[in-house]
């Protein structure tokens, strides 16, 4: 079992940075991929970015590609998503995720139904 929470969101304008955290609860963290999914009012949730579990291998959502970063810290049993030049529509509700599953490429991780555990959810707007 893994019990999952996020901090870090907050109301930032157009162009600022965030990052987003998500602790984990444990001992066995370090086994799971972890993902970064978002859900904007009246849309479907989405993914932005997944990481293996050792940090090696990262994949992203093209509408992020090249602002947003994922990293982890096993020792601290954290995720971390960093967020910069954020725009009006990067606002959602952001959640991490953890997956159980293996698969060589990444990419595969970028479905919502590879993960097996989910956090609350940290606000995100980002408004001028």
């Amino acid at each position: 079992q893994v019990q999952l929470v996020e901090s870090g969101g907050g109301l930032v304008q157009p162009g600022a940075s965030l990052r987003l955290s998500c602790a984990a609860s444990g001992r066995t963290f370090s086994t799971y991929a972890m993902g970064w999914f978002r859900q904007a009012p009246g849309k479907e949730r989405e993914f932005v970015a997944a990481i293996r579990w050792s940090g090696s291998g990262t994949y992203y959502a093209d509408s992020v590609k090249g602002r947003f970063t994922i990293s982890r810290d096993n020792a601290k049993n954290t995720v971390y998503l960093q967020m910069n030049s954020l725009k009006p529509e990067d606002t959602a509700v952001y959640y991490c995720a953890a997956s159980e599953e293996w698969f060589a490429d990444t990419a595969y991780y970028s479905g919502s139904g590879r993960y097996s555990y989910w956090g609350q959810g940290t606000q995100v707007t980002v408004s001028s």
